[in-house]
């Protein structure tokens, strides 16, 4: 009897811990679970980190194109780079005259890129324009250093357009705007200077840029601000809209002198309404 319970007391103690060691076992089991969640989580952070990557690279790709410009920025040894740009072409204006927001100027070059004006400038602080404005408006910002980056609407569209906006959007002194019927793909103009490219890749428009923005010899009025004035003067949220027909009559000439009761510039400051401007001179010639 004693050794018939002795084996049972055994096979007791070997049930137990048959049962211990497969609780131990499934204690052990694989987390799925838990590696699933982590690589969810590791996938999730690669695809963010790869779209960003993707899409920071047109960027990318335009800081290495104004780092291959930046020779072209203007030194005491050279102070007008554009010089050595292939396709600009120059012209000698003199600033400061003025007209009235009613009044169009017969300009001489289209887009246009220097003489008489409207007294209110175009905003010109990195704005990417939807819509064409004015050319008197625009002429003007040229007068205080920015470059005004024009396309037609028809030939650079999509991921063309896209790309043409990083040389403007939020970029100081620099403005962008469609222009219909221009006979080019793009023009850049700055103060007595125009550039016709035919590719958004060119690398002339970078080199253009660097040379000209600011460039304190190249522009009438160094110091002057880009700053929009607001709604009464020139709203950038409702500029004053481009005329597509061609100047009449009563369109003032390219060496007009400026209206009576056009507003005087004053650098920066909001401009004050004036009497009568102050008689200026003017004497285009080739460049």
């Amino acid at each position: 009897m004693a050794n018939g319970k002795q084996k049972k007391g055994a096979a007791k103690k070997k049930g137990s811990v048959a049962a211990a060691r497969g609780s131990v076992v499934a204690g052990k089991q694989t987390p799925w679970g838990t590696i699933a969640a982590v690589v969810g989580i590791v996938l999730l952070a690669a695809g963010v980190f790869g779209y960003y990557y993707v899409a920071s690279g047109d960027q990318r790709a335009q800081r290495e194109r104004e780092e291959a410009a930046a020779s072209f920025a203007p030194n005491e040894q050279n102070p007008d780079p554009s010089t050595k740009i292939k396709g600009v072409v120059t012209e000698e204006y003199v600033g400061g005259a003025h007209v009235l927001p009613d009044e169009r100027v017969a300009y001489d070059q289209t887009p246009p890129f220097g003489g008489p004006h409207d007294g209110y400038w175009a905003a010109c602080t990195g704005i990417v324009y939807p819509e064409a404005v004015r050319n008197e408006n625009m002429v003007h910002s040229l007068e205080h250093g920015a470059i005004w980056i024009a396309y037609d609407p028809e030939k650079i569209k999509g991921e063309e357009l896209d790309l043409l906006k990083l040389r403007a959007e939020g970029k100081p002194f620099t403005m962008m705007s469609p222009y219909p019927g221009l006979d080019s793909p793009i023009s850049l103009q700055s103060w007595g200077h125009q550039l016709k490219v035919d590719s958004v890749e060119d690398e002339r428009i970078d080199q253009f840029i660097a040379a000209l923005r600011r460039n304190p010899n190249t522009y009438p009025e160094v110091g002057a601000s880009c700053d929009a004035l607001g709604p009464g003067m020139f709203d950038p949220d409702n500029p004053p809209a481009f005329e597509a027909e061609p100047p009449g009559p009563d369109a003032k000439p390219m060496d007009y002198q400026g209206s009576e009761g056009a507003p005087e510039d004053q650098m920066g400051s909001q401009p004050q309404q004036q009497e009568q401007e102050q008689p200026k001179s003017s004497t285009p010639s080739e460049g």
